[in-house]
C-alpha cells in the first residue's frame, strides 16, 4: 500500500529545516501568548512586556524568533520597536488546521478561546 502524503512528497532538507523552524517557535507557549496578544493589533514591545509580566530581553528573545520565521513583523517608530502579525489570515488558518487535526486525535485546546 502507498500512502501519497501530498506536499510532504516533495519536501527538500532544506525546506524540513524551514517547516522545524516554524514549528518549533509555535511550540512554546510563551511565543503562542504573543501571537495571542498581536491578533489584536500592532504592540511596542513595551506593551508586551507589560502584559506578560516577563523581562523585556525574554520578549524580545522570543520576538526575535517569531520574526525569524515570518509570523510577525517588525517596524521601527522613533526609539519604539512594534511588532505585527505578518500574515494575519494565513496564521488563522494554520491554527484553524491544528485545531481540526487536534480535534480529530481527541483533544482541543483552541487558542481562538483564549484570546483577551
Amino acid at each position: 500500500m502507498t500512502i501519497n502524503y501530498g506536499v510532504l512528497d516533495s519536501v527538500t532538507f532544506e525546506d524540513r529545516n524551514t517547516y522545524a523552524a516554524l514549528f518549533h517557535a509555535l511550540a512554546e507557549p510563551t511565543r503562542l501568548a504573543l501571537l495571542e496578544h498581536l491578533v489584536n493589533g500592532e504592540h511596542r514591545v513595551r506593551d508586551l512586556v507589560d502584559h506578560m509580566h516577563l523581562a523585556q530581553s525574554t520578549v524580545s528573545k522570543h520576538l526575535a524568533c517569531l520574526r525569524d520565521c515570518g509570523l510577525v513583523q517588525m517596524r521601527i517608530e522613533g526609539r519604539s520597536s512594534w511588532f505585527s502579525l505578518a500574515e494575519p489570515a494565513r496564521l488563522a488558518d494554520l491554527v484553524e488546521a491544528a485545531d481540526a487535526l487536534l480535534s480529530a486525535s481527541g483533544v482541543s485546546p483552541s487558542l481562538r478561546d483564549h484570546q483577551d
